[in-house]
């Protein structure tokens, strides 16, 4: 029995292998405990393995690599199109070893625990973020049940955070400071926590030469800097800026037939978080755009014939573009010469 290709399907206990031969002719459907999946594939030659790009994919990618074989991660909405019949583990297995062959069907490149330890510090600070606006929209809420309001942003935030504590304001019941007071340290804590791990990624941001190159494009900061840069390690893995803009699903969707082109909204594909760190970042350059209006012409053009958030994205879409040129080619950002006016 020669395995040259597996199609190997992940869970939290129990996996399922479907290997085939050179032949494309089967000759194991297994399915493998946890605790057997490492001493199955020392067992056999160094072979193909395919892997969707799910929950644990790098690290059974980099163990499985570690035994000789070769590793291939996918995205899962590329494979689920060769699943023949109802889903199973046995079917997706299968579907993984005939998608894996495919010379078409992309890959992810495998990140090392550092690359994973630098974006959990992201998604940790943007979970406590989200966290941070629900306690402050459920404090507003119930302030305003009691003719209690203030002002957007944070420092409207922080006078109903002062009368929570000031005890001798009696606009509030008792029964009431108590529910808000837990609230009111919730929120604090959140502060605390955010700012330690803003501490860690600056400290990240310092020492990363390609973190520093890309602070310089308008509209990506420290975090949007730092995270491009742990998510994109190897920018040669896309062809263009286009590509990678793509990626992120910053360009429009398509829905072209008969030779007619027609496109849509973006198509909000990839990674989400990164799409809106440049949407944010897009908007505050737009900002700064209406105010310096000379600085901006192209900006200026676009927001007098389109709706700006549409400008928004498509801003996002060439800083996109700029961050892939900037991490490709080992520049900084140059900005574009304005023609003088006459």
């Amino acid at each position: 029995m020669q395995i040259s290709t597996i199609g190997f399907d992940l869970a939290k206990h129990v996996f399922q292998a479907h290997g085939v031969d050179i032949h494309e002719k089967v000759v194991v459907k297994k399915q493998l405990r946890r605790a057997q999946v490492i001493a199955f594939f020392e067992k056999l030659p160094p072979c193909l393995i395919g892997m969707e790009a799910c929950a644990s994919a790098h690290y059974w990618a980099r163990e499985l690599t570690k035994l000789g074989h070769k590793v291939k991660l996918m995205p899962a909405k590329d494979v689920k199109a060769y699943v023949k019949r109802s889903k199973n583990d046995a079917a997706d297995a299968a579907a993984i070893c005939e998608a894996v062959a495919r010379p078409t069907v992309r890959t992810v490149p495998m990140k090392t625990p550092d690359q994973q330890a630098r974006l959990m510090q992201h998604r940790t600070r943007d979970l406590l973020v989200r966290q941070r606006t629900q306690l402050s929209n459920a404090m507003r809420a119930h302030l305003a049940e009691l003719g209690l309001i203030a002002a957007q942003g944070r420092e409207g935030l922080k006078s109903l955070l002062a009368i929570v504590a000031n005890e001798n304001d009696d606009r509030l019941p008792a029964d009431a400071r108590a529910s808000l007071g837990v609230l009111a340290a919730q929120i604090l804590a959140c502060n605390a926590q955010i700012a330690t791990l803003e501490k860690r990624i600056h400290t990240q941001h310092r020492t990363c030469e390609a973190s520093q190159r890309l602070e310089t494009i308008p509209g990506i900061g420290v975090i949007g800097a730092t995270a491009i840069a742990a998510t994109v390690p190897d920018p040669s893995v896309f062809k263009t800026g286009r590509d990678f803009a793509a990626w992120i699903g910053l360009v429009p969707r398509q829905d072209s037939t008969g030779g007619k082109q027609k496109l849509g909204p973006v198509s909000k594909q990839g990674d989400r978080y990164l799409r809106r760190i440049l949407v944010v970042g897009a908007h505050a350059v737009l900002k700064h755009a209406r105010t310096h209006p000379e600085k901006h012409p192209w900006l200026m053009q676009l927001l007098a014939r389109r709706p700006a958030k549409l400008v928004a994205v498509a801003l996002a879409n060439k800083m996109a573009r700029i961050a892939w040129a900037v991490l490709a080619r080992g520049e900084t950002y140059r900005a574009p010469r304005i023609a003088a006016t006459v």
